[in-house]
């Protein structure tokens, strides 16, 4: 049995022979920044405290006697470093007291503006909503100790048992030197609380 022969499968042989090996350039060596010193530079240091963005390379004894000796604070009085601790808390960076520079929307068509017909925007959307006003059918009897109390026929159980205690604390006799002229008025405030205590409205 004759073995069937072997095609290749893009019709040709797609070996490629690599490339020799290139020889990497020699890194020229950066030389020591200090002064007489022939030894390369291998250690990156911050120039000065004025010019902390600014390095210079030095080799391993010089750095180390460069770290050694570095001060950052050296010519600065007590002061001049109290400043620089408190501006360090905002990473020395300009603030300002609380409400002021605040972001503003910016309108991009000038000095637009609209009529608010139905008043939806006179209150602040953040305000807290005040107190509900009950929606109920008032006898009466109960509108007559709304009246008597000064108060409008939407009032809050809040703000019937507020005005309550001050017209109480108002046309008591002890409060009035005990004169009793406002007893009778006394009476009638006291009434139309009992009145409004016993429809369920306090």
């Amino acid at each position: 049995m004759t073995s069937a022969k072997q095609n290749p499968r893009f019709k040709r042989d797609m070996r490629i022979k690599p490339d020799a090996p290139r020889a990497e350039p020699e890194a020229k060596a950066r030389p020591c920044a200090h002064p007489d010193c022939t030894e390369p530079g291998s250690y990156k240091v911050t120039r000065s405290r004025e010019r902390l963005g600014e390095y210079i390379w030095l080799c391993l004894a010089h750095a180390r006697e460069h770290n050694e000796s570095w001060d950052f604070f050296r010519g600065m009085d007590e002061k001049d470093i109290e400043s620089f601790r408190n501006d360090a808390v905002t990473g020395h960076r300009p603030t300002w007291p609380m409400g002021k520079r605040t972001a503003r929307m910016q309108n991009p068509f000038g000095t637009f503006s609209f009529g608010d017909t139905y008043g939806d925007f006179k209150k602040d959307a953040d305000s807290p909503a005040g107190p509900r006003r009950p929606e109920r059918t008032l006898t009466r009897l109960q509108m007559q100790a709304l009246d008597t109390l000064h108060l409008a026929h939407s009032a809050t159980l809040i703000e019937i048992k507020a005005r309550y205690k001050e017209l109480v604390k108002r046309f008591h006799p002890d409060a009035n030197g005990g004169d009793r002229g406002a007893e009778e008025r006394l009476k009638q405030v006291i009434k139309a609380y009992g009145v409004l205590r016993a429809s369920g409205l306090t």
